[in-house]
């Protein structure tokens, strides 16, 4: 049975455009700290590896209609701080974008979060450039975007450097003698390049799991390639297991070509799952999600200038093959109406079936609305019971296509919860996720060991063998095959 890697991707207000707007759900930002205590308690309870914060450095109206979760959000480090002081095994990760963002002050604030955990931390490193996030840093959009992956890679070396200023041994706090730090295990950071200087030494000590688990996430050729190098965990979002196995052996072998085990590159998918009590019932939560999704013919003149285009019938019409910008978006998708439509058009009914249970053939079929929100709202979702979603779970895990998944919840905290007491016992069933942790630290339950300093060992990558708990040591591993 394979053990998967299983995170939580905490959205507090939902992680569907719709989840706000769904019966119970928690919809004002200004109780977020509830939510977060909340889904902290249960999700370490449940034995999940780890939180994971994501972050977006702007706000505006159009964010409302399309991701209202990024509308206003506490700041990622701030969380995990936070939960820091009110959990104790599972981990914590942050996001911190490349492009903005200060390495020594990141450096220090993570190290801390770090030590105060107990070695719980993790950092979400992202290249992304943004008009107006580029100017609320003071910076010029097109500049930030063209260089952005050259920073990043200065910024995750530089990151490393500072991590390790002070070697494990450095304090030596002798009261006899009167000496407190060994000067020659204190190291200068002096990096000097094309796009950052900093000196060091930072003035925090060396993080308990000498530097925090780094995680990325993209699809680009270049966005890869700084996964493959740089991380211990690549976000990559997939359309389907066959695709996700390509992808996966993709980003190995690019790990292996670095010069890095590529078995310490934990490939990871984000998934939506919809958990019910039976099928039916996770279906018509599903199709209530759908129903509450804002379509631009909801407006009787037009929408608003910020909401997005893709969510009309106007786009769906050049899915489809046939022009349906004139009906009604509840006019139901008959069999007469489907023959019309073009063969993806076809295959996304077949996906709104799938989810909603709704069939142009049945008693209720589709509407127009419920193929325009498939159509755009972009999600991996698994909708059923905590035995489906746990029978699809471990397909990947067997077919080697992803090391573990980041689980969003559509609406908080009913399936944020649903999970965590419906599927995850499931999954520990089965094998899946252990009934109770095996580390201490974030590492530990990733199955990463603990990396050299760089500055004593300068030739370490920053990435040792997988640990133990994968049944494979150090020794095993010298004498192992690596990818082909």
């Amino acid at each position: 049975m394979t053990r998967l890697i299983i995170g939580a991707m905490v959205r507090a207000i939902g992680a569907y455009p719709s989840g706000w707007r769904y019966p119970g759900a928690h919809r004002d930002p200004r109780d977020d700290a509830a939510v977060l205590r909340r889904a902290a308690e249960v999700a370490e309870a449940a034995r999940l590896d780890y939180l994971f914060f994501g972050d977006w450095l702007a706000t505006g109206h159009d964010l409302e209609f399309r991701d209202p979760y990024l509308v206003a959000r506490i700041d990622p480090v701030s969380a995990i701080t936070y939960l820091a002081g009110i959990t104790e095994r599972i981990g914590l990760i942050a996001t911190a974008n490349t492009s903005y963002s200060d390495p020594y002050t990141l450096a220090r604030a993570t190290a801390s979060v770090d030590l105060l955990s107990g070695g719980r931390a993790g950092l979400n490193l992202v290249t992304g450039a943004e008009p107006r996030a580029a100017g609320n840093h003071g910076r010029d959009f097109h500049a930030a975007n063209e260089s952005r992956y050259d920073r990043a890679v200065e910024f995750e070396h530089v990151l490393r450097r500072l991590w390790d200023s002070f070697e494990d041994d450095a304090i030596v706090a002798d009261a006899d003698t009167g000496v407190y730090l060994d000067p020659s295990k204190l190291h200068a950071t002096d990096f000097h390049g094309q796009h950052l200087s900093v000196t060091g030494p930072l003035n925090v000590a060396r993080p308990v799991q000498g530097h925090l688990p780094i995680v990325h996430a993209g699809t680009s050729p270049r966005s890869r390639l700084f996964a493959a190098q740089s991380a211990d965990l690549a976000l990559v979002a997939v359309s389907d297991l066959q695709h996700a196995v390509v992808i996966r052996e993709e980003l190995r072998a690019l790990a292996f070509e670095s010069g890095r085990d590529d078995r310490t590159l934990k490939v990871i998918a984000p998934v939506l799952p919809i958990v019910g009590e039976t099928r039916e019932h996770a279906q018509s939560i599903a199709d209530a999600l759908s129903e509450l999704v804002q379509i631009a013919e909801d407006w009787p003149d037009a929408p608003p200038a910020a909401f997005p285009v893709n969510r009309s019938l106007a786009q769906l019409s050049t899915l489809l093959g046939v022009d349906v910008s004139g009906l009604s978006p509840d006019r139901a998708v008959t069999p007469p109406l489907l023959a019309e439509f073009s063969a993806p058009g076809q295959e996304l009914v077949e996906i709104v079936a799938e989810r909603t249970g709704r069939s142009p053939n049945g008693e209720r079929p589709p509407t127009l609305r419920h193929l325009v929100v498939a159509a755009s709202v972009n999600a991996s979702m698994i909708v059923g019971t905590a035995d489906d979603i746990a029978t699809e779970f471990e397909a990947w895990g067997d077919a080697g296509a992803v090391d573990g998944f980041n689980v969003l919840s559509a609406v908080q905290p009913a399936q944020f919860e649903a999970f965590a007491f419906e599927v995850v016992p499931e999954l520990q069933r089965r094998g899946i996720l252990p009934t109770e942790y095996e580390g201490e630290t974030l590492r530990e339950h990733l199955g990463l060991g603990r990396p050299e300093n760089v500055h004593v060992t300068p030739d370490d990558a920053g990435f040792p063998p997988v640990s133990r708990r994968d049944g494979i040591g150090r020794s095993a591993l010298e004498g192992a095959p690596r990818h082909p």
